[in-house]
């Protein structure tokens, strides 16, 4: 899965691991975040990777509800249970570090895109949450149209502040359907969100299927 120069896995390597669990602590330690950074083994979080000749230079993690809940519910498992009365089935966005040197909207909205499919078309999910500092709130807001759900809170895992938001995946279904792949025809041109970045409709069926396939075997 790639775009110009990048490409984006998982980090299925020691090696890529351990990129991307530095990269996570270099950004976290940059931006004055503190607590510990390194990825897990919980099944239910899937640590994605962009690199650049073989380099990390960004990660996500997406994690999948469970019955031992999620981060976010730390703070903010009043807002989520809304949702699960509801029957949404929940994911959240997290350990997300880019390099800051890197200017890439591809490589960004690839990562976001990989973990979208893997959330809804791999476990089903309907819902995406992520925690942000105040500072980065619009960028989620324009960006992928992620909207605010909570009040400001200190989030004790890094020390900061941070913002509970929320996407629906059929709200980002119904954008990649509009305007996935479109960058690359210059068929929106005054489009401002990452979603003319994502991978085209055709594109996003095919990566899909082949994750099927993948899980099935």
């Amino acid at each position: 899965m790639k775009h110009d120069r990048y490409g984006v896995r998982l980090p299925d390597t020691p090696d890529g691991r351990s990129g991307a669990s530095l990269l996570i602590e270099r950004m976290y330690t940059w931006r004055g975040y503190q607590g510990a950074h390194e990825l897990s083994d919980d099944p239910h979080r899937i640590t994605l990777t962009a690199t650049d000749k073989g380099v990390v230079v960004g990660t996500l993690t997406i994690g999948i509800d469970c019955n031992s809940g999620m981060m976010a519910d730390h703070m903010y498992g009043d807002q989520l249970d809304v949702f699960r009365r509801d029957r949404a089935c929940l994911c959240e966005v997290t350990k997300l570090a880019f390099d800051h040197s890197v200017q890439s909207k591809h490589a960004l909205a690839n990562l976001f895109h990989l973990a979208f499919i893997y959330a809804r078309d791999i476990h089903g999910c309907t819902d995406a949450v992520i925690e942000v500092n105040p500072r980065h709130r619009r960028f989620y807001e324009r960006m992928l149209g992620f909207r605010q759900l909570g009040e400001l809170k200190t989030n004790e895992r890094v020390n900061a502040p941070s913002y509970l938001l929320h996407v629906g995946l059929d709200y980002v279904a119904a954008q990649v359907e509009r305007l996935g792949g479109t960058h690359s025809r210059g068929v929106a041109p005054g489009e401002r969100s990452l979603y003319p970045y994502f991978f085209s409709p055709d594109e996003e069926r095919g990566i899909a299927a082949r994750l099927l396939r993948m899980e099935g075997a």
